[in-house]
C-alpha cells in the first residue's frame, strides 16, 4: 500500500525565465495556442455539420501540438517526477535484475563484491529468502548472531556478502548488513520456505551453483555457507592451501582426499577461483540434466568419480567434522569446532529451535574458565526437534537409526 503523501504548504512564486530557456519557449507557444483557440471558440457558431468537422479537426490539432510541445520542454529540461509517483515495484525491478545492472552502479555484484573482499580476492557468501529472513522465525538472526558470539569471528561480517532471492529477503538484509545483493530468477518466487527435495528446493539449489560458478569467473574466491551454519571460530586457519575445491560433510571418514566414502554437504565450501574451479562448476552444473530430480550434493556425489575430474586436475578435499560438524556428525570438541550446520534436519521451525539451543550451548561454554573448557568437555545439547523431524520425514520410528 503506497503511503499517503504529507500535506505540504505550497508557495507559488513568478520569475522571469532567461531567453534561452526551452521551457520558455513551450510556454509562448502554449499561451499563444490556448489564446487563439479561445479566440475561436468565442466567435464560433455551428451553422452545419462541415463546419463541426472542420472544428472537431482543429480542435485535435490544437491538442496534440501543445501536448507535443509540453512533453518536449519536459524532456529537453529533464524534469523529474517525485519519487513518491514512481512505482516502488519498478524501482525494485530495476534495482534487482542480475543481468540489467550496470557496472557503474554501487549495487553492482562486481561492486558489491569488491567492497566486501579480503586482500586476497576472497568472499563469504550466503543465500537468503523471506521465509529465512522473517523476524518472527528468523535464521538470518541467529546466523549473525553466531558471528558475533564466537571467537574472533565478529570481524569476518566485514566479508560477508548476503545474496537475497526476493524483494522481502533484500529489505531485512539492508536493515542489519552492510553487503546485501538481490538476485533475482525470472518466472521463479523463491520467497517461501522450500522444502527440501521439492521442485523449488531443487531450482533454488541449483541456481546457487550457477550463480556461485559466475562469482569464479570474476576472479573472486569464495567460501560459501548456509544460513543455518552456525560460525564458531575462524575457519580459514583449517583449509587446505593447495585445494582448488573443498567442501564440509555429512560424514567424514577421517580422510580429506577419499572420494568414496566422504558425504559432502553444499551448504559449507571453500573454492578458489582458477581454470580448474571454473570449468568444474560448468560441469557440475550442466550434470543436473544428467541426474533429473535430484539436488546439487546427490549430483556431486555422482560426478565425483567422473574421469573429467582427474583432466581437470581439480584438488578436491573434504573437510574434518572435528572442525566443521553440524547434526549429522557434531564436532565432539568445542574447543576445536569452527562452524555447526542444522543439517539432518527438515523444518524451518525445527531448525531455529534446535540452532538456539546450539548457541545456548556455545554461550555456556564461552562463559566457563579457561581451566574447565578442557577439564569438563563439554558437549553439544541433542537436537531433538530436528530428529524427530528427521525420522518422520524418513518414515521412521523414533527408536530406528538415521543410517
Amino acid at each position: 500500500m503506497r503511503p499517503e503523501l504529507p500535506h505540504r504548504t505550497r508557495t507559488i512564486a513568478t520569475s522571469r525565465l532567461p531567453a534561452s530557456s526551452p521551457a520558455t519557449v513551450s510556454g509562448y507557444i502554449c499561451l499563444f495556442t490556448g489564446e487563439m483557440l479561445r479566440g475561436y471558440l468565442s466567435e464560433f457558431k455551428p451553422l452545419t455539420v462541415l463546419h463541426r468537422a472542420r472544428t472537431a479537426a482543429l480542435l485535435f490539432f490544437l491538442f496534440g501540438f501543445s501536448y507535443l510541445i509540453l512533453y518536449r520542454a519536459i524532456d529537453t529540461c529533464q524534469i523529474r517526477l517525485p519519487d513518491y509517483l514512481v512505482s516502488s515495484t519498478d524501482v525494485f525491478s530495476s534495482a534487482l535484475s542480475f543481468n540489467s545492472l550496470s557496472d557503474s552502479d554501487d549495487t553492482s555484484l562486481e561492486a558489491v563484491l569488491k567492497a566486501a573482499s579480503m586482500q586476497d580476492n576472497t568472499v563469504i557468501l550466503t543465500t537468503l529468502n523471506e521465509a529465512w529472513a522473517d523476524p518472527n522465525n528468523s535464521i538470518l538472526d541467529l546466523f549473525l548472531t553466531s558471528f558475533r558470539l564466537g571467537y574472533h569471528t565478529s570481524r569476518l561480517l566485514n566479508h560477508l556478502v548476503i545474496i537475497t532471492l526476493d524483494q522481502k529477503a533484500f529489505a531485512s538484509c539492508r536493515r542489519v548488513h552492510t553487503h546485501c545483493f538481490a538476485l533475482t530468477t525470472e518466472g521463479v518466487d523463491f520467497s517461501q520456505e522450500a522444502y527440501f527435495m521439492t521442485p523449488d528446493y531443487l531450482k533454488m539449489m541449483w541456481r546457487r551453483i550457477d550463480f556461485l560458478r559466475s562469482v569464479l569467473e570474476m576472479g573472486y574466491n569464495f567460501l560459501f555457507t548456509d544460513a543455518d551454519v552456525m560460525w564458531f571460530r575462524d575457519p580459514f586457519p583449517h583449509f587446505y592451501p593447495d585445494a582448488d575445491f573443498q567442501i564440509a560433510c555429512d560424514h567424514y571418514s577421517g580422510n580429506s582426499t577419499d572420494v568414496s566414502s566422504n558425504i559432502p554437504n553444499g551448504g559449507f565450501n571453500f573454492v578458489r577461483s582458477n581454470i580448474r574451479s571454473i570449468e568444474f562448476y560448468k560441469y557440475w552444473y550442466t550434470s543436473r540434466e544428467l541426474y533429473p530430480n535430484m539436488h546439487d550434493q546427490d549430483v556431486l556425489n555422482k560426478i565425483k568419480f567422473d574421469p573429467i575430474l582427474t583432466d581437470l586436475n581439480l584438488n578436491l578435499r573434504f573437510l574434518d567434522t572435528t572442525y566443521f560438524g553440524g547434526f549429522c556428525e557434531p564436532s565432539k570438541d568445542m574447543e576445536k569446532v569452527c562452524t555447526m550446520h542444522a543439517n539432518c534436519c527438515v523444518g524451518l521451525e525445527n531448525k531455529v529451535h534446535d540452532l538456539n539451543i546450539m548457541l545456548q550451548d556455545w554461550k555456556n561454554f564461552m562463559a566457563l574458565p579457561s581451566s574447565m573448557k578442557s577439564s569438563s568437555s563439554p558437549t553439544w545439547s541433542p537436537p531433538k526437534n530436528c530428529s524427530l523431524a528427521l525420522r518422520r520425514h524418513l518414515g521412521l520410528s523414533e527408536d530406528e537409526a538415521i543410517s
